[in-house]
């Protein structure tokens, strides 16, 4: 197996985890520092990245680019590598819409770079058989060979760019917009005064889902930041479908109303979320 210089766009919680299964595949794995956080200092040095300062050396430097980026800046991070010359590989590992990758894919083509179209379904991939990399575009089998030891999971669904960001969309439409969901009817029965009420009728028969949706609702805030731009995603991935796209819109909104959680340093109280939910139309 030939040795790749695999470069991470950016190394977040997720990137992170990718770059480790491409190093534990043999390959070297490289970052770009120039106006990254002090965070992504420290992911990066604590699992031995190799830095360059700018995108246009890291482009350079490596033949795979894997950008891995909230959704709004996917298309402009595309953009931008186009810009340095970059011919290479391209994985698109993002939660975007089947059409905004199509875009994205038109224009690396046009560039003379090889295009992937990816979707990470789980959270970080540090375990075997949890998280899985959705592949679908002519060169997808170029792309597992740089994670073939992983543990993260690698599938190609075919050779259509949009098939792997479709599955994403419609994978997260349920979990992420189920978690809006249960954030708004708790807050919802919290404003009206019915809580308490609600949890009791749930945990009947034993049922734990009255614990289970407050743990869901608790945790939302940590990632609503991201979350939002995701809800956005798939509300057009509807939209073009032919399918109404109001509740992932809706979803958007709820997530918004959680994203200022982002700066704060401890997780809020179940019930400081549910108040952060509830807005005062006639404030």
């Amino acid at each position: 197996m030939t040795k790749l210089k695999i470069g991470f766009l950016h190394p977040g919680a997720m990137g992170i985890s990718l770059a480790a299964s491409a190093q534990n595949s043999g390959h070297t794995v490289y970052w770009a520092s120039a106006g990254r956080s002090a965070q992504t200092h420290e992911r990066a040095e604590k699992h031995n990245l190799v830095e360059v300062r700018s995108l246009n050396e890291l482009c350079e430097t490596c033949s795979v680019i894997v950008c891995v980026c909230p959704p709004h800046a996917a298309e402009d991070v595309a953009r931008q590598t186009l810009e340095t010359s970059f011919n290479g590989l391209y994985l698109d590992a993002n939660a975007i819409a089947p059409q905004r990758a199509k875009n994205i894919g038109r224009l690396m083509d046009e560039a003379g770079v090889k295009f992937i179209d990816g979707g990470i379904i789980g959270g970080p991939a540090w375990d075997p058989g949890k998280t899985w990399l959705y592949l679908s575009g002519e060169y997808a089998e170029q792309v597992t060979e740089c994670f073939s030891e992983g543990p993260l999971e690698t599938c190609i669904i075919g050779e259509e760019i949009g098939k792997a960001s479709a599955l994403k969309m419609c994978y997260a439409a349920y979990t992420k917009g189920t978690t809006a969901l249960l954030c708004a009817i708790l807050a919802t029965a919290e404003e009206l005064g019915v809580r308490k009420d609600l949890e009791r009728q749930w945990s009947r028969r034993g049922s734990d889902f009255a614990e289970q949706t407050a743990g869901r609702v608790k945790r939302a805030p940590v990632k609503a930041w991201r979350f939002t731009g995701e809800m956005d995603e798939i509300a057009a991935t509807f939209t073009e479908a032919g399918v109404p796209a109001g509740f992932h819109e809706a979803a958007g909104e709820i997530f918004r109303r959680l994203a200022h959680f982002k700066e704060e340093p401890e997780q809020p109280s179940l019930e400081e979320v549910l108040e952060a939910l509830v807005c005062d139309l006639f404030a």
